[in-house]
């Protein structure tokens, strides 16, 4: 037996009639005679050679068991649909299909995930690439179009091809694990240097070769910040962490803040950052100042 194709009419009309239980509520609802609903049904059936619903006499139309195995195919194929449709009337009022977000390894998590859910319910069609790097290697995503929009720390402040607008800072901190030599009292001035710096290394070459907030000539350098806050907590070195990272372990005693002479620890600017030739739109635009008031929320960030 060949089989028809139903046409997404007819499925619609097949949706229709399961969830209001009738064929007299479907056509109200889809705005259509009732005649024309149960041929929509009858063409289907015809089409696909199985009776859909059992409707003897003044009986409710029930489901059949082959109407019942249809029911999820019949329904993703309707959102599929409606997703499509609500996609192209997005492009045509200038919504961007997708974004692609690069993130500053410093961003805090918790910022993010508010973010990201929020903007999940404000804009289902757009799709979202998120990636997460550290300090050069964030700006250079947007200069080799890996991304249209980056949450970018200050390591490279001014670059032609690039605007940059800052939404928030996060508390860097230096801490080490409570039986570190640097974590007694009265530690005296250079006395940094003679102990293990944990480094966050970057991987890009627009900042090769340069040092950011490095004071020990004895360094471990990482690219990934969770080895980092691993290691300090094995008491293996000193380092600078963002704040909102150590929060717990300070509170619970795996690490303490060192009070160095030095000062090491800094304010770390966030800025979200796009290229020139490619102005955002709506969504890019909002996930700005969303970042901006999650940063604002933020504790430890300011």
């Amino acid at each position: 037996m060949k089989l028809g194709e139903p046409s997404l009419d007819q499925l619609r009309i097949f949706l229709a009639v399961e969830g209001e239980g009738s064929f007299g509520a479907a056509a109200r609802r889809l705005g259509r005679a009732v005649s024309a609903v149960s041929y929509g049904i009858a063409q289907m059936e015809a089409q696909l050679g199985v009776t859909l619903f059992e409707r003897e006499g003044s009986r409710r139309p029930i489901l059949t068991d082959a109407g019942k195995g249809l029911l999820a195919e019949a329904r993703a194929i309707a959102d599929a649909s409606d997703a499509l449709l609500a996609k192209t009337q997005s492009l045509h009022a200038g919504m961007e299909s997708d974004v692609s977000l690069v993130l500053d390894v410093m961003v805090p998590g918790d910022a993010t995930a508010k973010v990201l859910r929020e903007f999940r319910r404000m804009f289902p069609t757009v799709a979202l690439k998120l990636n997460v790097e550290a300090l050069g290697a964030v700006t250079a995503c947007l200069l080799e179009n890996e991304a249209q929009l980056a949450i970018a720390g200050p390591v490279i402040s001014d670059h032609p091809e690039l605007e940059r607008q800052a939404i928030g800072e996060v508390d860097l901190v230096p801490v080490a694990a409570p039986d570190h030599a640097l974590a007694k009292t009265g530690v005296a001035a250079g006395e940094s240097r003679k102990h293990l710096q944990l480094v966050l290394s970057d991987r890009s070459r627009l900042t090769e070769g340069r040092e950011f907030s490095v004071m020990s000539p004895k360094t471990w350098r990482l690219a990934d910040l969770g080895a980092k806050h691993t290691l300090l907590k094995e008491g293996i070195g000193w380092g600078n962490m963002p704040a909102h990272a150590v929060r717990d372990d300070i509170a619970e005693g795996r690490l303490v803040l060192l009070d160095l002479p030095e000062k090491p620890g800094d304010s770390y600017t966030l800025s979200a950052t796009w290229r020139r030739d490619a102005r955002p739109g709506p969504a890019t635009s909002w996930l700005v100042d969303a970042m901006r008031d999650a940063l604002a929320e933020c504790p430890s960030s300011h």
